[in-house]
């Protein structure tokens, strides 16, 4: 890999040179897709012909700055929006249906709001979820204690241990994680990425994972994408480090806005 920015032939997106470890794990079925996806709210599209693609068994990095579109790509990849044009494409068929028959098909969702009951206990919070609660205590062992305090009671680092050891003790076939760290100390981002990194490595489950702190995501990912004003602009792999994708975050920085051209990416 180069580390420079190359166009991609479908739409004109700047994209990292392709290197094998880019296209993730070499045998990873193809799990969940977005194909010239435009989606939005009302009349108004938040994200146009965006362009994604998840394998099993792989971490796919999604930053970018807020309002770039990365959570309105989501919401559309498990259907809580709607497409407006382009594909959604879940185990290698285009779907519309809603979030809950995903779910039951195997398609995690951690998003960004701690979708918790407060005066609910732990215990009964794991019970929520559809897999085993064993599962959740092996990947965080310090949830143990806690099973019996609200959830409400819990800090926030801890809330997340609990929606994110319920969301993999599913053992889903692909997972979607937004904004994980947001707010967290290091050390609690840290066991939750290496929950995600077990689980895409031992138990073959596809991550897409968003993320602004971009080298927090890239410790662990194989792939990424940049989304920028409503679009992904770049994607590559993490083999090189963060320097392509920030001369990519540049690049489209100053194509949008001459005056923002020095601006810093969140990395």
């Amino acid at each position: 890999m180069t580390g420079q920015p190359e166009p991609l032939p479908q739409d004109g997106v700047p994209q990292a040179a392709p290197a094998d470890h880019a296209a993730g794990p070499p045998d990873g079925e193809v799990l969940l897709e977005a194909v010239n996806l435009t989606a939005g709210y009302g009349d108004l599209a938040a994200v146009r012909d965006a362009n994604l693609r998840l394998r099993r068994g792989e971490i796919v990095a999604v930053v970018g700055p807020n309002g770039a579109g990365k959570t309105t790509t989501m919401n559309a990849l498990v259907g809580e929006l709607p497409a407006m044009s382009g594909e959604v494409r879940w185990l290698g068929r285009q779907v519309s249906s809603p979030l809950h028959r995903r779910v039951r098909e195997g398609l995690g969702y951690v998003p960004e709001i701690r979708s918790i009951i407060m005066s609910m206990s732990c215990r009964d919070n794991l019970r929520l979820g559809r897999g085993d609660i064993s599962h959740a205590l092996e990947l965080f062992p310090q949830l143990e204690q806690l099973l019996p305090r609200r959830a409400g009671l819990l800090s926030g680092g801890e809330q997340q241990m609990l929606i994110l050891g319920r969301a993999l003790a599913a053992r889903p076939a692909a997972l979607i994680v937004d904004e994980l760290s947001l707010g967290l100390a290091p050390v609690v981002v840290g066991r939750l990425m290496e929950a995600l990194r077990v689980a895409a490595r031992q138990d073959g489950c596809g991550v897409l994972l968003v993320e602004q702190q971009a080298r927090r995501a890239f410790a662990i990912a194989d792939r990424w994408y940049l989304f920028r004003n409503g679009r992904n602009v770049a994607s590559g792999d993490t083999k090189s480090g963060h320097q392509a994708m920030e001369q990519a975050y540049l690049a489209s920085t100053s194509r949008h806005d001459p005056l923002a051209a020095g601006s810093e990416v969140v990395a």
